[in-house]
């Protein structure tokens, strides 16, 4: 791909509005419209994952994509009017897998799988469309109008999860984009720019992103509820947590006090919730692992009970938390703690202990009580 020429032409026909205009124009007359483009693009010279084509409309992105990936260009999806998004993924993929490829790319909401395609929001549509690109084009996903129909918020977290789940899964994906905004957050291992020629390689980095955490009234559920897989249902009795992203409410972690004939102090994870347009970019866990870390200083043990594969996957890998019980079906409600606090009956569930740094007393203490 080193100094591809391609041009591209079309014919004028000389109607009395062309000979108009190019004399009111000063335009040479011509019997052809041509456009050439030299395309220095080395990707292949180093092993990479993403790759970024970003530049101005009309600066030939796309041209070039279709010359040199034209087969990899992902277009529109078919989508059943009626059926749900999950069963509109190839038939040999198990639900496990497009649940945890729905949930790496940030659409981390089993009420919202079981909707058709065609009344998810903008956002939510974009994100599934990603997934299912990537389930379909294992070698090469080549996305034209990379985040062109989301909001700018949407665009950049969303550009994050994505770019973290092609790297995981050891795929290849090019974007194409008229907008410099996400290029920090896609973090690609290369960026061409058609309209200067130029190609630069490991030069960007995903901004950090500083959450505020503080102890909020439960009142707060109602920014939260319609967005838990579980329920809408609320215990006044739970203390509430939540994460805010440029003084914007974006996750929320609830405790509830457990008490235990043989532990002292434990406590349970009651509500957690991650806004859509924030998920996938690890929000939700470092809330969750920074509320842990505060009960853990002042002396308490706090249990999480999940059935999210996202969440298993991170934290498995993850030295703050242990594993206290293998994925197991959930009793019926009543019977063990775990059924009685998720109100989940026959859902595969897993339950951890956070057992990672302490925060110091003092800070614990202000935190949780204020």
């Amino acid at each position: 791909m080193q100094g591809t020429h391609i041009i591209r032409s079309s014919p004028i026909i000389q109607t009395a509005r062309v000979k108009q205009l190019e004399g009111l124009f000063d335009v040479p007359p011509s019997k052809r419209s041509e456009e050439t483009w030299t395309v220095n693009l080395p990707i292949d010279e180093k092993p990479w994952n993403v790759g970024l084509i970003v530049g101005p409309s009309g600066s030939g992105k796309t041209t070039i994509a279709k010359e040199l990936f034209g087969k990899h260009l992902v277009g529109k999806f078919k989508w059943s009017k009626d059926k749900s998004i999950v069963d509109c993924f190839p038939e040999e993929m198990s639900i496990k897998e497009i649940t945890l490829l729905l949930s790496s790319v940030g659409f981390s909401s089993p009420p919202l799988w079981l909707r058709p395609f065609h009344v998810l929001s903008n956002g939510e549509q974009f994100r599934v469309t990603m997934a299912r690109a990537l389930a379909e084009n294992k070698e090469l996903t080549v996305i034209d109008e990379f985040t062109s129909v989301v909001d700018r918020t949407v665009a950049q977290i969303g550009s994050a999860a994505i770019s973290k789940t092609v790297k995981r899964r050891g795929q290849k994906f090019i974007a194409l984009s008229c907008h410099y905004d996400i290029a920090q957050w896609l973090e690609p291992d290369w960026v061409y720019e058609p309209h200067t020629d130029r190609f630069a390689r490991d030069c960007l980095q995903r901004p950090k992103i500083n959450l505020t955490i503080c102890r909020v009234h439960y009142s707060a559920w109602g920014i939260f509820k319609k967005y838990h897989y579980l329920s809408s249902a609320y215990n006044k009795a739970a203390r509430m947590f939540v994460a805010f992203l440029d003084d914007k409410p974006v996750a929320m972690q609830s405790v509830i006090c457990s008490p235990h004939p043989k532990v002292k102090n434990l406590w349970r994870g009651h509500r957690a919730v991650c806004l859509p347009d924030y998920q996938g970019v690890g929000i939700g866990n470092a809330l969750i692992t920074f509320v842990g870390s505060a009960y853990r200083g002042i002396g308490a043990r706090i249990l999480s009970t999940t059935s999210n594969p996202a969440l298993y996957s991170h934290r498995i890998k993850c030295r703050d938390w242990k594993l206290l019980h293998k994925p197991r079906i959930g009793s019926p409600m009543g019977k063990t703690s775990t059924a009685r606090f998720t109100n989940v009956v026959d859902r595969l569930m897993m339950t951890w202990e956070y057992v990672g740094p302490a925060m110091e007393k003092k800070d614990a203490e202000k935190f949780i009580y204020g």
